[in-house]
């Protein structure tokens, strides 16, 4: 059974990364103010720290969402 990443504190480079790959706005509604940095994957669902996991959100979505998966980045793979 894979380990539940640890909740960190993002450096402020990376944080500006995110910010500005996402074009300074909530990647749910698009507002551009009160701006923080989500887990796409929560880390309570086995979701990481990597950056490619990280994604824009304003303060009202984020606190929907809380520890929900996002149903947006869903992975549907085929057996065959």
């Amino acid at each position: 059974m894979r380990e539940k990443s640890k909740r960190i504190s993002f450096p402020k480079e990376v944080r500006e990364y995110v910010f500005q790959r996402d074009n300074h706005q909530c990647q749910s509604c698009g507002q551009t103010t009160k701006l923080s940095i989500d887990h796409i994957i929560p880390l309570a669902t086995g979701g990481t720290n990597d950056i490619s996991n990280l994604q824009t959100l304003c303060g009202s979505c984020n606190s929907a969402k809380k520890h929900y998966f996002d149903a947006r980045f869903d992975r549907h793979f085929s057996s065959s």
